[in-house]
């Protein structure tokens, strides 16, 4: 796994405990490391071969888990204050590569749908939604990437 070269993300290993009758998937508890409160969690899908675009939380702590499926992230951070500026960061997670990234707020996330089958995320957010907090791009290509 490449280094981390965003500040304030973090990757998490998981644990995945198998179990006869189907096994349990660990996804958070508030002694890790990346907890900075409870808000809500949901779910969300990404088609194979589609991708989410650019959103960047003001407020928002992102906690992502990919329990089901393969998911390919990419962070970017364009925070004027920070040490990383300018840098990229790149992680595939899912099944095989069972992992939690804490994204923090004020840096840019997008993601594409790895799985051929069915690729499904959750995200454990410190605060509840709220749509006044989030900037979004509509097209991947208005941060310049080669995915």
């Amino acid at each position: 796994m490449d280094k981390i070269n965003v500040e304030g993300v973090l990757l998490t290993s998981l644990k995945k405990i198998h179990h006869p009758k189907g096994d349990v998937f660990h996804g958070m508890k508030k002694s890790d490391a990346g907890f900075s409160g409870f808000g809500e969690a949901y779910f969300s899908t990404i088609n194979y071969k589609d991708a989410k675009p650019w959103k960047k939380h003001l407020r928002m702590t992102l906690n992502f888990v990919v329990p089901v499926g393969t998911i390919r992230f990419v962070i970017y951070d364009d925070r004027e204050e920070s040490i990383t500026k300018g840098n990229f960061y790149d992680v595939i997670l899912g099944v095989n590569n069972y992992q939690r990234i804490t994204i923090p707020p004020n840096v840019w996330v997008a993601f594409y749908g790895e799985g051929e089958v069915y690729n499904l995320l959750l995200n454990l957010a410190n605060m509840e939604h709220d749509p006044s907090e989030v900037e979004r791009k509509d097209e991947l290509h208005e941060i310049e990437y080669k995915w």
